[in-house]
């Protein structure tokens, strides 16, 4: 007679599941705003929409999903995990942000080769307080154990979330002018773009461990300089517009850096000039380029370089921004160029000055 099978015998462990909920529901709940009807463990979260469009005119919603990619592997190598939570939400909730939208709801993908109980805390209760930050319910998610999918302690982690905006406050970047001054927001580090060729460059052309602390990086470890999580720009964003600065265009520097990013929000005909002499990126990305003998185009395009925001607005308006930022203590802002009129219809749309 054959042995009887069941799930764990095929590598899942409910139990574990579970116990992983039981862990999380905590910190979910801590987000929660009044708007919420529905806790964890219902087939859906129902959440009230009718204060969040109070006074709209014409409320439009705006998702967007996205993930952290193979950062993952370097919290898997340090085992830290908490901050890991904290990127994801401050990586998806800043892409609507910056369309001026108020992020409202957030849910998240976890897969796992194996549920571990305490890494599952670490993650949600890194998402919880990024989302505290950000003012945004945590309302559910999923979690997946496929051993037959993700190889030992691997893991994966995407975002969702789901905000909303009035229609003639959408920023489009349609207004924008050759004259327009881009401001600079300065970033926290890698944030969560270009994680294939910095563990490339670092790890097996560096030869460095994660705990290592390489001269440049000022005694500080690697562990603790990668894995800085992504500044939350949602509360700066919602301060800069609440205060009736007149922002025409923002742009999240994410995946294809300045380079790919800032054309975005430019109308046709219009490029940007960055002067490479108004910043100084953080020491983790000369480490990388003098090991890795990147090109700086590769290295504007690959990481963001210590720029996390773009925002386009009328000259004259540093202190004003600074001001309605002055109690995000870690964000610095300064004038980072300029917008111009493409000489050329076929150029990329970014050029760098001052280098």
């Amino acid at each position: 007679m054959s042995e009887s099978m069941d799930y764990k015998s095929a590598g899942v462990d409910i139990e574990a599941g579970n116990e992983a909920v039981r862990r999380i529901k905590q910190h979910a709940a801590s987000t929660h705003a009044k708007a919420v009807l529905t806790g964890l463990g219902s087939f859906g979260t129902m959440y009230s929409l009718r204060d969040a469009i109070e006074g709209m005119r014409d409320p439009v919603m705006v998702q967007s999903t996205d993930g952290v990619g193979t950062k993952t592997k370097v919290s898997v190598m340090a085992r830290r995990y908490e901050d890991l939570g904290r990127d994801l939400v401050a990586a998806v909730a800043g892409d609507i942000a910056v369309m001026g939208a108020r992020p409202l709801t957030f849910l998240d993908y976890v897969g796992m080769h194996k549920i571990e109980s305490a890494v599952m805390e670490e993650l949600v209760r890194g998402m919880s307080a990024a989302c505290v930050e950000a003012g945004i319910s945590l309302v559910g998610g999923e979690t997946a154990e496929m051993p037959a999918v993700y190889a030992k302690d691997d893991l994966d982690v995407v975002g969702f979330v789901t905000g909303v905006v009035d229609r003639e406050k959408v920023l489009t970047g349609a207004g924008i002018v050759a004259g327009d001054v881009l401001y600079g927001v300065s970033s926290s580090g890698l944030h969560t773009n270009g994680w294939s060729l910095a563990r490339k460059v670092l790890f097996e052309r560096g030869g460095y461990t994660v705990d290592e602390c390489p001269e440049e990086l000022g005694g500080a470890s690697l562990a603790d300089v990668l894995l800085a999580p992504h500044a939350n720009y949602v509360m700066a964003i919602r301060k800069i517009l609440d205060a009736g600065i007149p922002v025409k265009g923002m742009a999240h520097i994410t995946g294809g850096g300045l380079v790919e990013n800032v054309p975005r929000i430019l109308p046709e005909g219009l490029g940007a000039l960055i002067d490479r002499r108004t910043w100084a990126p953080q020491p983790i990305f000369g480490l990388m380029q003098k090991i890795g003998s990147i090109e700086d185009l590769e290295m504007h395009r690959t990481f963001n370089m210590g720029v996390g925001l773009v925002i386009v607005a009328p000259a004259g308006l540093q202190r004003e921004l600074e001001a309605a930022m002055a109690e995000f203590s870690a964000l610095r802002v300064w004038e980072l160029g300029r917008v111009e009129p493409l000489v050329d219809p076929r150029d990329a749309g970014v050029k760098f000055g001052g280098v």
